[in-house]
């Protein structure tokens, strides 16, 4: 395989994780249901003129599926990164982008869940371990305080978040869509926009001014438009499998980003619950045998 195929998901993850630090840079700057609101409109700016084309030609189909499009948009696009933007205020980047890096691994658990796909050795001690990682992450190096609930709330809107990520990707496998990616795309956004317009409405709507249009560029096209060109490339190129063991990446870029340009730092709890997520997801898309029990069923 041409290590050039590899560039795409690379890339991809390199703006996503660079995202999470533009997360951290929007607290204070513009609102959160302000910038999750202006990326959309932003990208639907950009693609109309390529796309809306070719959306017209597949009128009927969108006819027939808008239900499915709109449930996709709310989930991949309005929820995923709305909630990052909320997460934000209240957890770091480096937290967010481990948490983040669940993605694979709910998958797999949700894929066992809706499509019926056999749970694997990979998927069910991958999410004990990862599980472990994660109460290590949220408790700062004590799991036990979850207990008294004592976490941040960002971190646990980042796990409603990735959720939402990951139901987005069985999703969009269950309901095979009869029309181009990039009007898939399209319509998803216009239906994020559509979600996302009561909260900018209700919300504070922070003007745009030299401060934060930087933020909203940066949110609306790579981290909008070119990451989704590059996904879809790195998935026609290498496979959705291969191309989603680059999102284990995410953790150690994230960090090595938030403590570039936000000064963050490394503690003993980032590393240790970081590689037990890692590795949970690892083991996960590795060890994809069935368990026994259930392929005997099948």
């Amino acid at each position: 395989m041409p290590l050039l195929y590899f560039l795409a998901p690379l890339g991809a993850v390199l703006i996503w994780s660079g995202n999470m630090t533009i997360n951290q840079l929007t607290v204070g700057t513009i609102a959160p249901s302000s910038i999750a609101f202006l990326r959309w409109v932003l990208a639907l700016l950009v693609l109309t003129p390529f796309v809306l084309p070719a959306a017209v030609r597949h009128r009927d189909a969108i006819r027939r599926q808008w239900y499915k499009l709109a449930f996709l948009g709310l989930l991949g696009m309005a929820m995923w990164q709305g909630l990052a933007y909320v997460a934000a205020e209240t957890t770091s980047a480096t937290n967010m982008g481990i948490l983040a890096a669940m993605v694979p691994l709910l998958t797999v658990l949700l894929s066992a869940l809706i499509l019926r796909e056999a749970p694997t050795h990979g998927g069910t001690l991958g999410g004990l371990v990862a599980l472990v990682g994660v109460t290590v992450l949220l408790g700062q190096g004590d799991p036990f305080t979850l207990l008294t609930l004592d976490v941040a709330i960002g971190d646990l809107l980042m796990v409603v978040a990735a959720t939402c990520y990951a139901l987005y990707g069985v999703m969009l496998k269950r309901w095979p869509l009869d029309m181009p990616p990039w009007v898939v795309l399209y319509l998803q956004a216009v239906f994020a926009t559509l979600f996302l317009l009561p909260g900018y409405l209700l919300g504070p709507m922070t003007p745009i001014d030299g401060d934060n249009i930087w933020l909203i560029l940066y949110a609306g096209i790579p981290a909008s438009i070119i990451t989704t060109f590059l996904w879809m490339r790195a998935i026609r190129q290498i496979g959705a499998s291969q191309a989603s063991i680059f999102i284990n990446l995410m953790p150690l870029f994230s960090a090595l980003i938030a403590m570039a340009f936000l000064g963050e730092r490394i503690a003993l709890f980032h590393l240790i619950g970081g590689a037990l997520v890692l590795t949970g997801v690892i083991m996960a898309q590795r060890l994809t045998r069935p368990l026994s029990r259930f392929s005997h069923a099948g």
